[in-house]
Formats: structure tokens, C-alpha cells, sequence
């Protein structure tokens, strides 16, 4: 459940980012009557996320068993490529996603109401697939559907709710160093949602060793105990894994987590550590 709360933060904080930037600029240039273009962009980017999730969850539920494995097996390694490359994009561009932002808003301002749809809907988009998407392999990997849903809502409305604070100016948030940390949070569950994605792989024979464990400690931590249930739930943890899954884990982590906690080459001296909105 945490490890579902912190992709619904993460992913609905960056959202709600996007959407005070582009409201406040909008608002500070004196454009507010260019508003709805935006929320209607907004608005197609949140409609078309819900749908991708509905169709991965009753799309997924018509198909055989071993159809079912390949297909969460395989959406579970793309999942954790796009997580991947957007926590390390994220880590580039928290220090300057306001200029850039502003940047694009010029543009589709002089090109019109369409431009203004168009830049709202795949800034907001983006996020929106891969939350999806994540949150839907996420929930596959843990087994559980209720708690899962119920930490990313949980995530999604408190970015809402800092997003409306960071807007109103009454939240200066270090964006830097909140990327960072979150982000190497993710790596971590990540990297739990790789290894059951190579399990489901298994399952569907798509990939050996099915039945070669590394471990088995299920006597010692059993997956239906309060901790089991925990763990699997933040980490994804489980108590016997094959060793292409620990090989796997091993593999993407530790590199992975390495580069991403690793100090930045070039830092701007002049940029401000913390970053807030007027009203």
C-alpha cells in the first residue's frame, strides 16, 4: 500500500505541478480567459489515463492464465523502464521545470486555443499513462486489489492537495531534493515490480527456472502474516524467489540506484533551493 501511496505522490504531485505552473503563468501574463483550453486539456489527459487503466484491468481479465503472465510479465519490465527514465528525467529538470513550462506556454499561446489543449494534455498526460500503468503492475505484483487502489488515491489526493498549497503560495517546496529521495523510494519498489514481472514471465514459460529458488523463507516471514503482507506490499517482497528474479533485482538496483544517488556533474550556484507559486 505504501509503495502504491508513494506512486500516486509522486506522479499526481508532478501533475499538479505542471497544472499550477501553467495556471499561474496564465493568470500572471493576464490570459485567464485562456483558462479552459487548459483544463479541457487537463481534463482529456485524466479521462484518457482512467480508460488505459480500465482497459488494462478488463482487457487483461478475458485472456488465458498463461496469457495473463505474459502480459502482466511484459507490462511489468515496461512499467519499470518508463518509471526509470522518469525519475532520472525528473532529477534533471525539477530545477528548471517552471522555465520550461512557461516556455512551451508561449508558443501554444501564439498558436491558439488548440495549442493550449495540446501542450495541457501531454504535460498532464504523460504522468497520467504512466501512473496507470505502474499503479496497474504494482497491484498485480502485491495480488491484493483493494489496498493498492486505496494507497495510490491516498497519494493522488495529498498531491492535490499540496499542489492547491504550492499554488496558493502558503508551500515553498525544495523540488530537488523531494525528487530525489521519492525517487530513489521508487527505484527500491521499482525494482520488487522487475522481479515479479520476470516471475509472471516464468510462469507463462516464456522465461526458465520457474522452480529453481534462490531462498525460501515462507516458514520464517509467511506471506499471509501482518509483516509478509508489508513487505510485499512496499517492497514486493516475497519469501521465494528463483534466482533470475534475485539475479534480476540484483542487477537493476544496485547500478540503477547508484547513478541516481550520485552527485549531479554541473549545479547552477544561482538556482533557488525551494520553489513556490504567487497566486
Amino acid at each position: 500500500m505504501f509503495g502504491n501511496f508513494l506512486i500516486g505522490l509522486r506522479e499526481g504531485l508532478e501533475a499538479s505541478l505542471v497544472v499550477c505552473i501553467l495556471i499561474a503563468y496564465l493568470v500572471k501574463t493576464d490570459n485567464k480567459g485562456r483558462l479552459t483550453p487548459v483544463w479541457t486539456g487537463v481534463a482529456i489527459a485524466v479521462a484518457l489515463s482512467l480508460a488505459f487503466g480500465a482497459l488494462l484491468q478488463f482487457g487483461s481479465s478475458t485472456l488465458t492464465f498463461q496469457a495473463q503472465e505474459i502480459l502482466g510479465g511484459s507490462l511489468s519490465i515496461l512499467s519499470v523502464g518508463l518509471v526509470t527514465w522518469m525519475v532520472f528525467w525528473m532529477r534533471r529538470t525539477a530545477r528548471h521545470l517552471k522555465s520550461e513550462l512557461q516556455g512551451k506556454l508561449d508558443a501554444a499561446l501564439a498558436l491558439g486555443t488548440g495549442a493550449l489543449v495540446i501542450t495541457a494534455f501531454f504535460a498532464v498526460g504523460r504522468e497520467g499513462l504512466e501512473t496507470s500503468l505502474f499503479i496497474w503492475t504494482a497491484v498485480q505484483a502485491s495480488g491484493d486489489g483493494v489496498r493498492p487502489l486505496i494507497g495510490a488515491l491516498l497519494g493522488l489526493i495529498t498531491s492535490v492537495v499540496l499542489g492547491w498549497l504550492f499554488y496558493k503560495g502558503t508551500l515553498r517546496i525544495n523540488l530537488a531534493k523531494f525528487f530525489r529521495w521519492t525517487g530513489a523510494m521508487l527505484v527500491l519498489v521499482a525494482a520488487g515490480v522487475l522481479a515479479y514481472g520476470i516471475h509472471d514471465l516464468q510462469e507463462g514459460d516464456v522465461l526458465p527456472g520457474l522452480r529453481t529458488l534462490a531462498f525460501d523463507i515462507s516458514s520464517t516471514i509467511p506471506p499471509d502474516s501482518w509483516y509478509g503482507t508489508l513487505l510485499k506490499g512496499i517492497f514486493n517482497f516475497q519469501p521465494d524467489p528463483t534466482v533470475l528474479q534475485v539475479t534480476v533485482w540484483l542487477f537493476y538496483l544496485i547500478p540503477v540506484m547508484a547513478v541516481f544517488l550520485a552527485p549531479e556533474r554541473r549545479r547552477r550556484a544561482a538556482e533557488p533551493s525551494a520553489v513556490g507559486l504567487p497566486s
